[in-house]
Formats: C-alpha cells, sequence, structure tokens
C-alpha cells in the first residue's frame, strides 16, 4: 500500500454548529480511533479538522493509502474506515480514521484489477465487473495496491466468485459467494455461435 502525510489540528469544540463554522472555513471536521477507550469501554475518539485540500489527494484517487496523520506534531499511522458525504451538493462532511500498526490485521477493501484478454470477450461477450473491491484481512504492510484476478479462460455465461480466489498471505473477508466478474453472451456472440452450429451441421 501506498503510504502519504496528511496534516491535521486537533479541535476543542464538536456538534453540528461547530463542524459547520470548520467547514465554512474550508476544513474538514475528523475522528480517528485507535486502540485507547474511554471508561465505557467504548473506543475513544481524537477530534481534529483537515483541510479539504489535504484530503482531496486521498479521498478523490482510486488509490487505497496507509495515512500518515499528523496531528499538532503527533504523528499516527492510520487509513480511512468511513466517508459522509451531503446527499444533494455531495462535499464531503467527515471522515472517520482508524490508526494501525504492524503487528494487527485489519480489514480493508483493495480494488479489483482484471488481467487478460478473457476467452468469452474473444467470442464476442462482454466483461462485467460486479464488485470494483473485495475485503481482505491481513497487516498492512502485507496488503497491495491492487488484487490481480487472471479472466484469461472465462468463458461466456461463466463467472469467478471470491470463493475461486486466492491470494498469499491475503484472508478473504468477502462472501465466497459473491461474484466478481462474470461474462455476459451478446447478440454478436449469439450469432456466432449459431454460425457454428450451422457449419457444424
Amino acid at each position: 500500500m501506498k503510504e502519504i502525510n496528511v496534516t491535521g489540528t486537533k479541535r476543542n469544540e464538536t456538534g453540528k454548529k461547530a463542524s459547520k463554522l470548520l467547514r465554512k472555513e474550508g476544513l474538514v471536521p475528523c475522528n480517528l480511533y485507535g486502540e485507547a477507550k474511554d471508561e465505557n469501554g467504548l473506543p475513544k475518539a481524537v477530534s481534529f479538522a483537515i483541510p479539504f485540500n489535504e484530503l482531496r489527494k486521498v479521498v478523490y484517487t482510486p488509490h487505497i493509502y496507509v495515512i500518515n496523520l499528523i496531528i499538532d506534531g503527533e504523528s499516527h499511522t492510520s487509513i480511512m474506515k468511513e466517508l459522509q458525504f451531503h446527499p444533494v451538493t455531495d462535499a464531503l462532511l467527515h471522515v472517520d480514521f482508524y490508526e494501525i500498526n504492524d503487528q494487527k490485521p485489519i480489514t480493508i477493501g483493495i480494488p479489483v484489477k482484471l488481467t487478460g484478454l478473457a476467452q468469452g470477450v474473444r467470442d464476442g461477450g462482454r466483461m462485467n465487473l460486479s464488485v470494483r473491491k473485495l475485503n481482505v484481512t491481513a497487516k498492512y504492510q502485507d496488503i497491495p495496491e491492487h488484487l490481480d484476478v487472471d479472466v484469461t479462460s472465462l468463458k461466456i455465461g461463466k463467472s469467478i466468485k471470491v470463493g475461486d480466489l486466492h491470494f498469499d498471505g491475503l484472508e478473504l473477508a468477502t462472501s465466497k459467494d459473491v461474484v466478481v466478474c462474470s461474462i455476459k453472451a451478446t447478440r454478436k456472440s449469439a450469432a456466432a455461435a449459431a454460425s457454428g452450429d450451422n457449419a457444424a451441421e
């Protein structure tokens, strides 16, 4: 996984009103959750804010980053866990980060990358990618930037499910029954198959 530095500052006031004022200043309210627990045993959050321009480089990208969060000079190795967007304007409203270390496995969504030219596509079928990310569990330093799925032998009408895949050092956390990709028949492929059948007769 790629690593990147993002700088923020702690915020003392929380709540809707305080968050609204931050956004007017071009800042995005954030929370960092880690190993620390409160008196009720729940994860204790560090509240802080990051300039939108700082967050843009890790939010609007296909890459998955390990983020070195620098909050008031203190460094925290983390990943983004949850992002909230405005339902109408799609503006970024809030981000939750989760602190990680090099010993404890994490579960995170990794982009799927199809490799090879599928037999079904060569025969006129259409490739259908059903999921763009798969959840994997591993220590963060062992997690790749993407998961390569070889589709070379995939034929029309066939699919690849999560249960068909294996990646060294990674545990797939997405259900085994989830279809990753499949080849759909098209008019062109149906016509080619029909002409092939006629020729065989």
